[in-house]
């Protein structure tokens, strides 16, 4: 295990080139600086830095472990500061929390979340109202709610938040090709080039709705066009069309496989279809009680996923 503090030590070297300004910079005196250094050297079993006239620098060893440094050491911060957060909530005896959210999470994602937030704080009343994103991030910055679960998708251009809201991505999923079981298109292992899709009979899922329109005009472009059109913005519906034969219909990989109507599944080629779930949130600002929800939601579904 590596003493937090030589880790430090090594990125502010790295950040300064110089043991002497990394040291002011730590509140060290640079011996002692060094000597850090040196037993961060003598752990790692590698040289990490080359002293030379105008300050010092890293060795590959050294780069390696200092970019490594930095995520753990960022994610130490993390902690201290959802560690502080939960501190505050501890003597919480009462007070409301406000979510909000959209269908897919409020039913598969969030009720185990706030399980465990009930169970560690059995008196914070829980209010959860459903949004169609983007409406959450407008919730939270009215102040409706105290943060909210939304979602993105791409292709497309997101809007950046209003100012003091951040969102904050949660998990990122692929978006698929649903269609009926047995149907010639769910044929084989590999991903499906998605100008397969021009001519067959595409179920457009509200075409018009905002986080949508980017992957609607992909598929266009690719020559698929909507055969049936969905208004609602829910994903139920969609799913059940296509189970009946209805259709096919490219949806997000939770949706398809949490779906109440039997479906086969293919990935899709090129990969770049995709939806964020993300957490919208007032950041410094959020009250004790969504600040521990918003750590939950971090441990539960992993900070930032790459796709």
């Amino acid at each position: 295990m590596y003493d937090p503090t030589r880790l430090a030590a090594l990125v502010a070297v790295a950040e300064t080139g110089s043991i002497t300004r990394a040291a002011a910079h730590l509140g060290y005196t640079a011996p002692a600086l060094s000597q850090q250094l040196a037993k961060l050297e003598r752990e790692a079993g590698a040289t990490l830095l080359v002293r030379h006239h105008r300050g010092a620098r890293l060795t590959a060893a050294g780069e390696l472990l200092a970019g490594r440094a930095r995520r753990v050491l960022d994610e130490l911060d993390q902690a201290r500061h959802e560690l502080a957060q939960l501190a505050q909530l501890a003597g919480l005896s009462g007070g409301r929390l406000r979510v909000g959210t959209f269908t897919t999470a409020g039913v598969h994602l969030l009720p185990p979340v706030l399980s465990a937030f009930r169970r560690a704080h059995p008196e914070v009343e829980l209010a959860v109202t459903e949004y169609e994103p983007p409406g959450g991030i407008a919730a939270v910055t009215a102040g409706e709610v105290d943060l909210a679960l939304t979602h993105t998708y791409e292709p497309a251009v997101a809007d950046p938040p209003p100012p003091g809201v951040t969102v904050e991505p949660l998990l990122v999923e692929e978006l698929v090709l649903a269609t009926a079981v047995g149907h010639r298109l769910s044929e084989g292992s590999g991903r499906l080039p998605v100008a397969e899709l021009a001519g067959r009979p595409l179920i457009s899922s509200a075409p018009a709705h905002p986080p949508r329109r980017g992957v609607e005009s992909a598929l266009a472009a690719a020559g698929a066009t909507p055969a049936v059109v969905c208004e609602s913005p829910g994903y139920a519906l969609v799913c059940a069309l296509v189970s009946a034969g209805l259709g096919v219909a490219v949806v997000p990989e939770m949706v398809a496989s949490l779906s109440a109507t039997p479906l086969a599944v293919r990935r899709l080629e090129p990969a770049e279809f995709r939806r964020t779930i993300s957490v919208v949130h007032r950041g410094d600002r959020a009250t004790a009680a969504a600040a521990t929800l918003l750590a939950l939601l971090r441990s539960g579904f992993g900070r930032a996923a790459a796709p």
